[in-house]
């Protein structure tokens, strides 16, 4: 059983009815419900990937600054990602899988398999378009995707001043050494995972418990994301060859799922519920106020 890196574009992801309700019985009850619930077709779509907690932003629909930026909206479990994982990795039939969620938001598989893969771990996150999975069968492991977009509707030069704080002079030196705007976020996005900024303050340093020795991937899906996956301990991180000298184990790269691919090993837990492709029918794509950044 080897690493995984996998991502799912939900933002491209345009379901058609036979796929809106595979999906639904593929996923728990309690999950399918929390997908019903979302107003945004956009949320729902990322919740049915990652089984997510209410979405961040005011009543009229306006992302908030510093939960779009820090990454800090509610912990988000990728239900389907973890189900193709859990069959797929361990061999446990889907419709077996039984999913929870520790106090801290942190999904856990319920079903013993402590005896075969005591070590097993794994790690999902979503942001921007993107949901992103990466399990080892050996290491501690979490994940974290930012997107290259300005929150809000502020020039960039006013995001920086609001996030100034963030980083010492030497590294806004370099952010802002870049030749325009539009690379400087990216550049900035770019330190707020290298730094660990991230890893300390949400799921990467796993359950909030900060440790010593992680080491960090980084991996660009595309123009606009990059993701970051953290590795513990260091000790498990080289091997050894014949005269005992360590060498970096290869990176794992990020394989790009489709729907057929996210449900290959699928098998339905529940019946059909025509009213649930109605239901996500009638859900407008995404806040009509949010404001956009062109280059």
């Amino acid at each position: 059983m080897g690493s995984a890196r996998w991502a799912f574009p939900c933002a491209a992801w345009v379901p058609r009815r036979d796929e809106w309700l595979l999906a639904a019985r593929l996923v728990q009850p309690e999950e399918r419900d929390r997908v019903r619930q979302f107003v945004f077709a956009r949320d729902a779509k990322a919740a049915m990937v990652e089984e997510a907690a209410a979405p961040y932003g005011d009543s009229a629909g306006e992302p908030r600054v510093e939960r779009e930026v820090l990454g800090q909206e509610e912990t988000r479990a990728g239900r389907l990602l973890i189900r193709k994982l859990m069959a797929e990795k361990l061999r446990i039939p889907w419709n077996e899988i039984h999913l929870q969620r520790t106090s801290k938001g942190k999904p856990f598989l319920v079903n013993d398999i402590l005896g075969i893969h005591p070590n097993f771990n794994f790690n999902v996150s979503h942001q921007g378009d993107y949901a992103v999975l990466a399990a080892e069968p050996e290491l501690q492991v979490g994940i974290d995707i930012m997107k290259t977009n300005l929150p809000g509707s502020g020039s960039i030069p006013d995001f920086f001043r609001i996030m100034k704080r963030q980083f010492t002079e030497a590294e806004w030196s370099v952010i802002k050494s870049m030749n325009n705007e539009w690379i400087q976020l990216d550049m900035f996005y770019r330190h707020w995972l290298e730094v660990g900024k991230v890893y300390k303050e949400t799921k990467m340093m796993l359950d909030g418990d900060k440790e010593e020795g992680w080491t960090f991937e980084e991996t660009r899906l595309d123009d606009l994301h990059h993701v970051a996956v953290a590795l513990g301990k260091p000790e498990v991180f080289v091997q050894k060859d014949s005269n005992g000298l360590s060498k970096d184990v290869t990176q794992p790269q990020f394989q790009v799922l489709t729907f057929d691919d996210l449900v290959a090993a699928g098998v339905p837990i529940a019946h059909e519920d025509p009213a649930y492709w109605d239901n996500f029918c009638s859900k407008q794509e995404y806040p009509a106020r949010q404001s956009t950044y062109s280059r």
